[in-house]
């Protein structure tokens, strides 16, 4: 007997050392998974992560994870994660399997709450519920689950349901657990004391990370829908910058991507994490907010005479008035010719004369008037000789409104008709171009948190050019950052077949291309970058997303400038 004690006490020593070694191991397990959960971003991943976990440290068979959520006035428990692994059940989260269950209602339609469902009840009381056997419990409904045990052979036996509750002891979901099995014989049996504790630390951890998690991604779509406002007001004071703010960061990113996924060449190296792609995703957002400090009249000058309305108004206005004063020499000239004493035929013969040179300056004044018509509107070049003729035509003289006489053009209406490419003076293209120093200071200003400090360089950048010509720091390639060569790509694809410019109309993919090949030559853009948006094609998916049908014509790439197929 006494020999039987002592290897009864043994045998019983040695469980309890296993036990308690068991416990520190799956303490361990917890201190490990809290620490995962709190670095998930992705909701869906992050749910299942706690699940998944809740069954590993109490070896559940099964689970579902439900989320506490409010429409109407109505508090339900909705099915967020549900897995089963004796049946191969796996529904919600990244799954793609929907889950088939109407959600838990806390309260029925008589205001009453809803405690014969166990979830339910946890959900109100705040109580965890730890059930041996749900066959032959007390208090609760559970219909539903016998229905699913005859459909599928199951046999739904001990349940652990435990309440979430965050840093503010709100209840914001419930971590329901199904039959626990034994480490050795994997027999179905209770969730011991233990596994409930466990449980519940892993539901409170679980809670804080989720709410983080939540409070993190409403504080991300906080910040870009402040984005999407700022491009607004860009899109509101010009039609003709919206769509280019919304555009270069969906090319920005195709682009990146592409280069993310090159392992061959100089670009083999680059690599993007989600959080990068963050970032770039925001810089790309707001590369031209400093655009709402641009006048919109610059912006928007459509034609080289345009200020708040377009002055070549003005100069037809002073047409007219040539052609008239032109109309009344010359009857003052034919009433003259009376006077002077001459016979009638020298008289009929002198007022040919002035009727055809009065005819032959009406010619020449509608032919100047179309002239500076098609002056004003901005094209790729505008010869010397056309520039000349438009200042001879300013050294006509005209009275004004003052009866003074004066130049037919004003200084600053001859410098405007007389710019060589587009519409902008330079001072004007100053202005414009200083969106980028008003981009850079207002980025510059914000207190960016570190998964983010990069989007002034990479927002900034994208006016430089890999010679150092570029603006407004003149920086070099390797001066540069990957992301910032990308976007300044981007932004000038995007320009190039952009259709919706006051001052030109969209080019087609070979005709930007070639364009672009020509920047890659001249040192303009990053030839290596240049390669990857060839070879990986990305300008024809962006062009299917974004180009009309008559832009996308059949490009040959070994026609396209710098590029070798």
């Amino acid at each position: 007997m006494g020999r039987n004690k002592v290897t009864a006490a043994r045998d019983e020593a040695g469980a309890a050392a296993q036990s308690v070694e068991d416990l520190f191991r799956r303490l361990e397990q917890l201190n490990d998974i809290g620490a995962s959960l709190s670095a998930e971003r992705d909701i869906n991943r992050l749910l299942e992560s706690i699940l998944l976990a809740a069954k590993t440290i109490t070896r559940a068979d099964g689970g579902t994870l439900y989320l506490l959520t409010e429409e109407d006035g109505t508090k339900r428990l909705k099915f967020e994660i549900m897995r089963t692994e004796s049946l191969n059940i796996a529904m919600g989260g990244t799954t793609g399997n929907a889950i088939p269950f109407y959600p838990i209602h806390l309260y029925g339609k008589d205001g009453k709450p809803n405690n014969q469902m166990v979830a339910a009840f946890a959900a109100l009381t705040g109580q965890t519920v730890n059930i041996a056997d749900a066959y032959t419990a007390d208090g609760f409904d559970f219909n539903g689950t016998r229905n699913f045990d005859k459909k599928t052979g199951y046999r739904s036996k001990s349940f652990l349901t435990v309440p979430m509750k965050n840093h503010e002891n709100e209840i914001i979901g419930v971590l329901q657990l199904i039959n626990s099995q034994d480490p050795v014989s994997r027999e179905v049996v209770a969730f011991s004391n233990a596994d409930q504790r466990l449980a519940e630390s892993l539901a409170s951890q679980a809670a804080i990370a989720l709410t983080n998690r939540q409070l993190i991604n409403q504080l991300e779509a906080l910040f870009e829908s402040f984005i999407a406002m700022i491009n607004t007001a860009i899109d509101e004071k010009s039609p003709y910058t919206g769509g280019h703010c919304q555009r270069v960061p969906e090319l920005t990113m195709m682009l990146a991507e592409a280069v993310n996924e090159t392992r061959q060449g100089p670009l083999s190296g680059f690599d993007m994490s989600d959080k990068d792609r963050y970032e770039l995703k925001i810089a790309g957002l707001l590369h031209d907010c400093g655009k709402v400090t641009t006048p919109v009249h610059v912006v928007d000058k459509a034609t080289k005479l345009e200020s708040i309305f377009d002055r070549i108004h003005l100069i037809d206005t002073r047409f007219e008035v040539l052609k008239r004063d032109a109309e009344i020499e010359m009857l003052k000239s034919s009433a003259a010719l009376r006077q002077t004493g001459l016979d009638e035929l020298s008289v009929r013969e002198r007022g040919n004369q002035l009727e055809q040179a009065y005819r032959a300056r009406l010619r020449q004044l509608e032919q100047d008037r179309e002239f500076l018509r098609k002056c004003n509107i901005g094209g790729e070049f505008m010869p010397p000789e056309a520039q000349e003729h438009v200042r001879k035509i300013g050294e006509y003289k005209w009275l004004d409104q003052s009866g003074n006489t004066a130049h037919f053009l004003t200084e600053d209406e001859a410098l405007n008709l007389c710019i060589p490419r587009g519409t902008l003076t330079d001072k004007e293209r100053e202005v414009i171009n200083y969106h980028i120093v008003a981009t850079i200071k207002m980025l510059e200003a914000l207190p960016w948190p570190k998964h983010l400090q990069h989007v002034p360089e990479y927002a900034g950048g994208h006016h430089e050019r890999m010679d150092g010509r570029g603006y407004p720091r003149g920086l070099k390639r390797e001066q540069m950052s990957v992301q910032a060569r990308v976007m300044g790509i981007a932004d000038i694809f995007e320009a190039l077949t952009a259709r919706d410019r006051p001052y030109k109309k969209g080019k087609t993919l070979t005709e930007s291309l070639q364009i672009l090949g020509k920047f890659k030559q001249g040192g303009h853009i990053d030839p290596d970058l240049f390669d990857v948006f060839i070879r990986q094609k990305v300008y024809q998916r962006y062009a299917e997303q974004f180009l009309d049908a008559n832009q996308i014509d059949r490009v040959d790439e070994g026609k396209i400038p710098g590029y070798t197929p």
